[in-house]
């Protein structure tokens, strides 16, 4: 790389670096300052946080390579999930922050409070922030060195006896990480280079999210969007520039692939294809899939650091602000930068073989977002690695911040100290042992990518837990009747039919059929056990059930607790409703401007049903700016919401030590 290049990096890593110290100060108090900054956060600030965790470096390889195979139609499994987010905001964000925990386990006890409950908190604990969390870490690092591998060579870097301890070590490890073979005459070399990469990486990542806490790592992650997303416009440019400008780029595309001259069989209006009438692979399976993804998954109502984030808002306004900042940067910004990448990266890089199978196809043309960088100018290819490290950052800071929340507010201090010792620690010891367990965490991550043999197979297992405990998450700030035994019974459907479904259905890797249909038996199964276990074993204790409605008002269907509270049934029930209008308007404006925009970036057909490209433009964008006035009255002026109660503990106030 220029010298140029390397400085842009190395500002980005100082600046990474300063913010740490900034915040470590405050974030030393206690939990609340070092996991929930205070709970301070303003919104557009807590939403571009949540949007940077999501710009992860791996998924533009992933929209590239879905792009290439399957055509545009499939981003709309990614793009459905701005629903969920939107819910989050308008329907769930408010309860979230009112209920005053530090974790989503911790709520647990708050919502149920059983013996039943407390298990569920410990094993969510476990599974949340241990197995899940360390193995989305893993699959991000192991992508990352993906990306690292072509750019960064340390062995003509670092002085030779140096660099020849981190070989010995990597060798007598004798575990590759990197995507060559193991006969290959490099493999080590490029192992060594790669675990380099990733070390330094997560170093600086580890030292300003553990000493700043959340603080820093917001801070960060507002810099590192800003920093990933004018790498990536900028990145666009270039690849349609080198493509012939946006009306020669879709003139090559429409004769390279005019009829069925795409993988797969796929021709260019199919590739270019928004809606289902015109897309390669829209059964009804994938369309109720794509339909319901949002809510079958593990984050359906804001599970994990998104809600975290929203805990972290100074109000329920900040919340639902934090909520469309996040879905608007998310799902509308990053997609119409993305897909004139992807669509010129396989002009000015053809496909090579059309004969190979698509999964081949598909993970050729994730490479080409790499060697697309790799042919940068000086100094546009320093901020475009910046970028994608940045990208990586934002991911690995925000999984280490909320990992180490579990392991020290639910783990160490409610069952360790709590439960077992009897006592209470002092704030400034929980926030070291926040600091260690982010090491714990990383370290465990480490481990579990060294061990990865597929990305795929991982992230396709943790899609399918997620789709069968998503629809009871949401149900429990829904519905009055849900208990502990109810997620309970649902985690455990989730880990007995994931497997079976796994080995139980065939699987063609030529389309997107089979996982849809995994998808939809494992939520329908999952969801009845849930319901079902609900049911039989009787409701929560109204007295706890009346102080949990008191404390956090939630919407929908608490009839019997609201009439004990002396307050009208139907008002929890008229809010929902309001709510979720809000959630749908707001997601069907921001669809019909990506869709509007994108059709006229992308010169895509329109609906078979629709005769005139121009016309299909213009509606989407007139009906998309048209509702923005609508559900923005709707979302903050309509309804109020009342302000939360002072942070308490939910769990009993031991003696302390």
């Amino acid at each position: 790389m220029h010298i140029i290049d390397v400085l842009i990096i190395v500002a980005f890593i100082v600046y990474a670096i300063q913010s740490g110290f900034r915040s470590s100060g405050v974030a030393s108090q206690n939990l609340e300052e070092y996991f929930l900054a205070g709970r301070t956060l303003p919104g557009w600030k807590a939403g571009l946080s949540m949007a940077a965790t999501q710009f992860a470096a791996d998924t533009p390889l992933l929209v590239t390579g879905l792009i290439a195979t399957v055509g545009i139609f499939a981003l709309w499994q990614l793009w459905i999930y701005a629903l969920a987010f939107l819910m989050m905001g308008f329907v769930l964000a408010a309860g979230w922050r009112r209920a005053g925990v530090l974790t989503d386990a911790e709520l647990t006890e708050l919502r149920y409070g059983t013996a039943a409950a407390r298990w569920l908190r410990g094993i969510k604990a476990v599974y949340l922030g241990t197995v899940f969390n360390c193995t989305v870490l893993a699959m991000v690092l192991l992508a990352a060195t993906r990306i690292a591998e072509p750019f960064l060579h340390w062995d003509q870097w670092l002085p030779g006896g140096l660099y020849g301890v981190f070989l010995d070590a990597v060798t007598w490890l004798d575990t590759p990480i990197t995507v060559a073979d193991r006969d290959h005459p490099q493999v080590w070399v490029k192992s060594t280079n790669n675990l380099i990469s990733i070390g330094s990486i997560v170093l600086v990542t580890l030292f300003y999210s553990t000493t700043g806490g959340l603080r820093s790592v917001v801070a960060t992650d507002v810099f590192q969007l800003f920093l990933a997303m004018i790498a990536t416009a900028a990145f666009a440019i270039y690849v349609v520039d080198k493509a012939g400008g946006l009306s020669g780029l879709i003139a090559t595309l429409r004769e390279k692939f005019a009829a069925s001259g795409g993988p797969g069989g796929m021709t260019s209006d199919q590739m270019l294809a928004f809606t289902p009438s015109r897309a390669k692979e829209a059964g009804f399976a994938v369309l109720a899939v794509f339909g319901l993804q949002w809510l079958l998954q593990m984050n359906a109502d804001g599970t994990g650091y998104l809600a975290q984030r929203s805990m972290a808002c100074r109000s329920g306004k900040d919340a639902k602000i934090a909520a469309v900042v996040f879905t608007v940067v998310q799902v509308f910004f990053r997609s119409l930068f993305w897909l004139p990448i992807a669509l010129g990266l396989l002009v000015i890089i053809p496909i090579e073989d059309l004969s190979l199978p698509l999964e081949t196809i598909r993970a050729q043309r994730e490479a080409t977002y790499v060697t697309g960088v790799k042919q940068l100018p000086v100094g546009l290819k320093g901020l475009m690695i910046a970028g994608l490290l940045a990208a990586l950052a934002s991911t690995v800071d925000t999984h280490l911040n909320w990992g180490a929340s579990y392991w020290t507010n639910d783990l160490y201090k409610r069952f360790y100290c709590q439960a077992w010792r009897k006592t209470e620690p002092s704030p400034r010891k929980l926030v070291w042992v926040a600091r260690c367990s982010n090491v714990g965490i990383l370290c465990i991550a480490l481990v579990v990518m060294s061990q990865l043999s597929s990305i795929q197979t991982a992230w396709r297992a943790s899609l399918l837990l997620g789709a069968g405990m998503g629809v009871m998450l949401v149900l429990r700030w829904l519905w009055w009747r849900v208990n502990a035994w109810g997620e309970l019974a649902c985690i455990a459907s989730s880990l007995v039919l994931a497997p079976v479904l796994l080995l139980a259905t065939r699987d063609d890797p030529d389309g997107m059929t089979d996982d849809a249909i995994r998808l939809l038996l494992m939520a329908a199964g999952a969801t009845v056990a849930g319901i079902a276990a609900s049911l039989l074993t009787g409701p929560e204790d109204r007295d706890h059930l009346r102080a949990f409605y008191r404390r956090v008002r939630p919407q929908g269907f608490w009839g019997p607790v609201a009439r004990d509270e002396g307050i009208d049934p139907a008002d929890g029930r008229r809010q929902l409703a309001w709510a979720l209008a809000t959630v749908f308007l707001a997601g069907f404006s921001i669809f019909s401007l990506l869709v509007g925009i994108g059709t006229w970036l992308c010169d895509s057909p329109p609906p078979t049903w629709f005769a005139s490209q121009g016309w299909w433009i213009a509606l989407n964008v007139v009906v998309g700016l048209g509702l923005v006035p609508v559900w923005l009255h709707l979302g903050f002026v309509t309804v109020h919401e009342p302000d939360p109660p002072a942070t308490a503990s939910v769990t009993p106030e031991p003696k302390p030590d």
